[in-house]
């Protein structure tokens, strides 16, 4: 099953505000705080790709009393 698209980007969010406070407490060596930085790009990527992928969708919504322009 997977997951509903609200909570998948919940849990992005939720993943890169833990990551931020990780990174914010100053108590991780550089080397896991790089790591952890390409983890917030990639995380920061799914959630783009997440909201493109909702602006679509919203996008191609038939809306009552709105005329399709050409």
């Amino acid at each position: 099953m997977s997951t509903p698209p609200d909570d998948t980007l919940d849990e992005l969010i939720g993943r890169l505000e833990a990551a931020a406070a990780q990174l914010r407490s100053g108590e991780l060596s550089p080397d896991v705080a790089a790591t952890l930085v390409e983890d917030c790009a990639a995380l920061a990527t799914q959630a783009s790709a997440e909201l493109e992928q909702r602006a679509r969708a919203e996008a191609a919504l038939e809306h009552p009393g709105q005329a399709r322009l050409l």
